[in-house]
């Protein structure tokens, strides 16, 4: 059995040029299916909101919904490095509050760390987590959490001054002890750049082939929602979505029909076995007769 990653094998990979495989999951079947085909680092991303939970965006998704999950992938992945996003307003509200929430990620989640998303602005937490001996993934670029502030899903890195922006975010989460960053969404030349010149792994969604590693939605790459909206930076492996709905219409047609169940779904008794005066009695057995005390209050 495979050892899982540890942060120190992580930073060797990117030393080696060796590409980081991650991928999200929030469940037990789809973290146990995604350690079993070889998945380096699984995510449990604060995305499903819009993947699992019906949400239109992660904002509503809470520490609750992270705990439960990540536990559950935790079961399904016993020998993968586990990541938990720390969900909206869990931290940036002072450090014992998220020293305390990022706690209940590992002890109670059994994550192996956590993911933040800023940058500068939130280096004083991450050194906080780290210095009490919690591992921090960062996350710049487009941040989800902030949908409703930067207006949309836009892409991140295309002038200079965001550009340099993000450089000196991710030097400042460097700087405070995160162990690798996301970046989401950001222009490939600046992607590349930033990964250049940190000594930490960097995992690009939408970000190029100069990251370090890639990370896609378990949900994305599977066609696994309805409606599934293309999204240019993902590559589809499998149209799990159709084979299911396909699947589940044909049981419901032979439900209608009758085709199913067919006889070898059905379970029957061994010959010569009576089954209804054994399960109801009959008018004639010795139990519906009276017994003694009933006649005695009938005369």
């Amino acid at each position: 059995m495979a050892q899982p990653l540890t942060i120190t094998k992580m930073k060797k990979m990117k030393h080696d040029r060796n590409p980081i495989s991650v991928l999200t999951a929030y469940d037990y079947p789809s973290s146990k299916l995604a350690e079993e085909a070889g998945i380096d680092v699984i995510l449990v991303g604060d995305s499903l909101g819009n993947a699992v939970l019906g949400y239109d965006t992660t904002i509503p998704v809470t520490l609750d919904d992270m705990v439960y999950h990540t536990r559950s992938v935790r079961r399904g992945a016993p020998n993968t490095f586990v990541v938990a996003d720390m969900p909206f307003m869990t931290y940036r509200i002072g450090r014992e509050a998220t020293l305390r929430n990022a706690a209940r990620l590992l002890q109670e989640g059994l994550a192996n760390a956590v993911k933040l998303e800023g940058g500068a602005d939130i280096a004083d937490e991450v050194q906080a987590l780290v210095h009490a001996g919690v591992p921090v993934m960062g996350h710049l670029g487009l941040t989800p959490q902030s949908i409703n502030q930067i207006g949309g899903y836009k892409i991140q890195g295309k002038l200079e001054q965001e550009a340099a922006q993000l450089l000196r975010d991710a030097k400042a989460l460097e700087e405070a002890g995160a162990f690798a960053i996301v970046l989401e969404l950001v222009t490939e030349p600046i992607a590349e750049a930033i990964s250049k010149e940190l000594s930490i792994p960097t995992i690009g969604i939408g970000a190029g082939r100069g990251c370090d590693g890639q990370v896609l939605v378990y949900h994305d790459i599977l066609q696994y929602s309805s409606p599934y909206r293309e999204k240019r930076f993902v590559k589809t492996y499998a149209d799990i979505g159709t084979t299911i709905r396909n699947a589940i219409g044909a049981y419901v047609s032979d439900v209608k029909t009758g085709a199913f169940p067919e006889e070898k779904h059905t379970f029957q008794l061994e010959p010569g076995t009576i089954v209804i005066p054994n399960l109801y009695g009959s008018g004639s057995s010795q139990g519906d007769e009276p017994t003694e005390q009933e006649r005695k209050q009938t005369t």
